[in-house]
């Protein structure tokens, strides 16, 4: 359904997979991954065909450290750029674009959003809050500086998210509605006894997503 495509600039390149519906509609979607694995995901592919298939235009990449296989993330002022080159390439094909993005995908691309990035709305799949371990060290300052509605998914098990701290950071956001995924840890896993699958938690969220998407101003 997606087909490879290389993103340029300033003498770098990394590779995007840009699903285009033949139908198109509404806002083009910028999905970025998370720090552990790029955008050949599933969990990334999952939620890229899911919205494709409701006709959202949707554009993944790899940050500059997964495409030259490294483990861990660069800098934030290197994963903005890459993510900046993203949103332009998306941008003169679709101008109205919402910015998605899988925990520290999103994180950056709210980073963006807060330093004045035009976007019609943003989506947070696991908002890393705070590093796992550390709730004293929250990633929030940022938020109430971002103009554009955003939409935030947090698991009610999420190691990065605890509840009090989603309750005292993100609840009270204006332009923010929030989607708590009962029993979901971090990567949206569902026990048993939830009586889901993370495949439905997931088709569930990108349902939500289109929903959400296509009421935009």
């Amino acid at each position: 359904m997606a087909r490879q495509v290389v993103i340029r600039w300033g003498g770098r390149a990394v590779s995007g997979r840009w699903a285009l519906p033949r139908r198109a509609s509404g806002a083009a979607v910028l999905l970025a991954h998370g720090a552990g694995a790029g955008q050949d995901h599933p969990g990334i592919t999952a939620i890229r065909d899911g919205l494709a298939a409701r006709g959202h235009p949707v554009l993944t990449f790899d940050y500059l450290y997964m495409e030259a296989g490294r483990r861990f993330p660069d800098r934030r002022e290197v994963l903005l750029e890459c993510h900046r080159a993203a949103a332009a390439w998306l941008r003169e094909r679709f101008p109205r674009l919402v910015m998605a993005g899988r925990s520290m995908g999103g994180r950056m691309a709210s980073y963006l959003a807060a330093e004045g990035e035009p976007c019609a709305g943003l989506v947070f799949y696991a908002y890393p809050l705070h590093p796992v371990g550390k709730p004293d060290r929250p990633r929030a300052d940022h938020l109430p500086r971002v103009r554009a509605p955003m939409l935030f998914f947090c698991g009610g098990r999420d190691s990065m998210a605890l509840p009090g701290l989603v309750d005292r950071w993100i609840a009270p956001l204006e332009r923010a509605a929030l989607e708590i995924i009962p029993d979901a840890d971090h990567g949206f896993r569902v026990p048993k006894r939830s009586g889901r699958t993370r495949e439905e938690v997931i088709e569930g969220m990108v349902a939500r997503t289109s929903e959400w998407i296509s009421v935009l101003g």
